[in-house]
């Protein structure tokens, strides 16, 4: 693929995403992704073998599918004509963002709150995040959509996209499929604490690197917004680990750092208390406004990682 193709890819991918976000009456390749992963666990349980064993063929199998899948559509694409090949990459590659629809959802929450009160916003909220959200506070509530915005950048927009500066479209899809997986069986439950163990592990280190990637983008954009760039690079850097994932924090932590704002902390998850550390106690409770504040943050922050691929892309073909 050439330079020309990969950055008009990236550019429109990315437009489309920012107009059309995630139509619910259109065919997503992701929501197919998620009935794939709830009809083929049942056989894979049945295998007569340890769940850990049997969870980790069950997820390499659903993502060596999809990357072969994928490949088979861009190769019959390319055989077809150079266009079909650069057009069906273009929606592929938008099937595999969701910064648009992040930032709706993050909204919406902010609105539902506001406008329905919060019985209604704790369940608007539970679409989004794996907490347990019946006995969240308003703060709680709002938190709980920074948090979601923040942690989703990376899921969403910088790791797809840097798996696409990689590999094209297949891989880009695949990592689709493994994220896909850590949030349908990646939990730390009685069903899934050795099924889901591998789906868990494979996200962690497919986003070990895009996540750490983020902080600079994210600093960026936080110095153009609002001049605090240098805080939101120090949060994450001295509290990025302070995090139960090995990934989430540093995302969460240069967004406190950016909004000023208290992340993180004990939630409910499956009916048991996690204690998980706060990220920014300097700082102050999550607000109203801060949720708009975030969207803003993560829309900047995935426009500046766009134009910086673009950017690499050409510096390195010349």
């Amino acid at each position: 693929m050439n330079i020309q193709m990969s950055s008009c890819v990236i550019l429109a991918a990315f437009l489309l995403d920012m107009l059309l976000g995630d139509p619910v009456f259109f065919p997503h390749p992701i929501r197919w992704m998620g009935s794939a992963i709830s009809r083929i666990e049942p056989a894979f349980r049945r295998l007569p073998l340890h769940l850990t064993i049997s969870g980790a063929l069950f997820a390499i199998s659903l993502i060596a599918g999809t990357w072969l899948i994928f490949w088979m559509l861009m190769r019959f694409a390319q055989a077809a004509h150079p266009a079909i090949q650069t057009g069906l990459e273009i929606i592929l590659l938008y099937f595999c963002l969701s910064a648009s629809s992040l930032a709706s959802a993050s909204k919406e929450v902010f609105l539902t709150l506001y406008t329905q009160g919060l019985p209604r916003a704790r369940k608007q909220v539970s679409c989004i995040v794996g907490r347990e959200t019946a006995k969240l506070s308003e703060s709680g509530v709002l938190r709980a959509a920074v948090e979601t915005t923040a942690e989703n950048l990376v899921d969403g927009v910088i790791s797809p996209l840097f798996f696409y500066a990689i590999g094209g479209v297949p891989l880009a899809a695949a990592y689709k499929m493994v994220n896909t997986l850590d949030s349908m069986v990646g939990y730390k439950n009685d069903a899934y604490i050795c099924f889901g163990k591998a789906s868990a592990r494979i996200d962690d280190v497919m986003n070990y690197i895009p996540a750490r990637l983020s902080v600079p983008i994210i600093a960026l954009a936080a110095q153009i917004l609002n001049r605090s760039g240098r805080l939101s690079m120090k949060t994450a850097f001295h509290e990025g680990s302070h995090h139960l994932s090995p990934n989430s924090g540093y995302s969460e932590a240069a967004f406190t750092g950016a909004l000023e704002i208290k992340l993180n902390g004990p939630n409910m998850y499956h009916g048991r208390l996690v204690e998980k550390p706060y990220i920014g106690v300097q700082f102050s409770d999550v607000r109203p406004f801060h949720v708009q504040m975030a969207c803003d943050l993560m829309i900047l922050s995935s426009l500046i990682w766009v134009v910086s691929l673009t950017v690499m892309h050409y510096v390195s073909t010349r």
